[in-house]
């Protein structure tokens, strides 16, 4: 099996003011277009044989600045849907909720549109994203590539590793990065985490 790389789109207004953007559609800053371009040098020194991308903006055009091509749209590679804490920070949720933490509490629900998802449904959605990821790799020579969000990008690693959702908990991603997911002697490793060029 060829290994998949997972990329967090770059910094945003609010991924840089802590707050939780699930389903709000934010541009990325220019920081944010910097981080992804100095991405691409990593990006050409692999034969990518498929790319997927969350159908948010902040993800589609750190797709595009990082040269990818013939991606597909996956609204599985979503981010969390935060419901009630969409745009809030984790400082002023534990003002309500002393010692909350998202990987373990979840969310509180949103509106009908938006009403929140738990650790276990984000999961059902990245088994889903590696479901596709490995007929990728059946029917294409090359590398895959997922551009999409923190928190889903730490909970699909986390399937990946044969461990819960909650497990995401463990793996910190920073916007504007490249991890590689891979397997060694026929089980899942991670190969590289949060790998960013120098400036």
């Amino acid at each position: 099996m060829s290994d998949l790389f997972l990329v967090r789109h770059g910094e945003t207004e609010w991924s840089r003011s802590g707050r939780h953007t699930g389903s709000t559609d934010v541009p990325l800053t220019e920081r944010g277009r910097g981080e992804a371009r100095r991405l691409v040098p990593l990006i050409r020194s692999h034969r990518i044989g498929a790319a997927f991308v969350s159908p948010l903006q902040r993800a589609r055009e750190t797709a595009e600045l990082i040269g990818l091509h013939d991606v597909r749209v996956d609204t599985d590679l979503r981010e969390w849907d935060y419901g009630g804490y969409e745009g809030v920070t984790t400082v002023e949720i534990q003002r309500d909720r002393p010692g909350w933490f998202l990987f373990d509490d979840g969310v509180a629900p949103g509106p009908p549109d938006h009403p929140g998802e738990s650790p276990e449904q984000v999961g059902h959605r990245a088994d889903r994203a590696l479901a596709k990821v490995e007929a990728a790799f059946a029917n294409t020579e090359g590398c895959v590539v997922l551009v999409a969000h923190g928190h889903f990008l730490r909970v699909l690693t986390a399937r990946w590793l044969g461990l819960p959702p909650s497990s995401g908990a463990l793996f910190q991603l920073a916007t504007g990065t490249l991890s590689r997911l891979s397997t060694e002697h026929g089980r899942p490793v991670i190969a590289g985490w949060n790998i960013r060029p120098p400036a």
